[in-house]
């Protein structure tokens, strides 16, 4: 039975969103189209029909987390805090080291993206690019060098959390995080427990 263009519209949409999380929480390797079509609550057979490979969804998935300033921004505004503040705090939490699948496409799939077609790291790439972007506009302080600085705090949030997520003692892990925190923030923002900080998806 043929379906509406709505519909296969909301079917791409869901397989997107799904293999988005699958990924982040398995790598692309470890994720088979048809457990990923099972998962989305769809035929196997349908995910050519949206589709012309998994490297094809790949890439999509990292593009679809392309528009990362707004959705920081939405989580930035129910805060009365500087968004950089936010930014910090909420990416370096226990919560979003403990939930990958719900968080950053960077810290989850850089290894695996390096590995992979031109197309996907392509697509990861202009996503890191406004990642890197966003952090330039919100970095407090002079305007001399930003982007260095905006691209020096990025890959030490990023290396943070991947590391907190690779150690197998929490405490050392905790430490990670908290010692980057106070790095990028300063002693006294340190000081604020950030476990309870709510991850923004990538």
């Amino acid at each position: 039975m043929r379906v509406s263009r709505e519909q296969a519209a909301a079917n791409r949409r869901r397989i997107v969103t799904e293999a988005s999380r699958l990924f982040r929480e398995k790598g692309y390797d470890g994720v088979a189209v048809a457990d990923l079509m099972k998962s989305a609550g769809l035929t196997h057979g349908g995910f050519y029909g949206h589709f012309e490979s998994k490297e094809a969804l790949m890439a999509e998935t990292c593009a679809s987390s392309g528009n990362i300033r707004t959705k920081w921004e939405r989580l930035t505004a129910k805060r009365q805090q500087p968004p950089f503040q936010v930014l910090v705090e909420q990416y370096l939490s226990r919560r979003h080291r403990d939930q990958p699948g719900h968080g950053c496409l960077f810290a989850a799939l850089s290894v695996d993206t390096a590995r992979q077609a031109p197309e996907v790291r392509r697509a990861f790439t202009g996503t890191f690019r406004n990642f890197v972007d966003m952090i330039a506009d919100w970095i407090p302080g002079r305007r001399a060098n930003r982007r260095r600085r905006a691209l020096a705090t990025a890959s030490s949030l990023v290396g943070a959390l991947v590391l907190s997520r690779a150690v197998d003692d929490p405490e050392l892990s905790a430490e990670i995080l908290d010692a980057v925190r106070q790095q990028l923030l300063g002693a006294t923002a340190s000081a604020t427990p950030a476990s309870s900080a709510k991850p923004a998806k990538e």
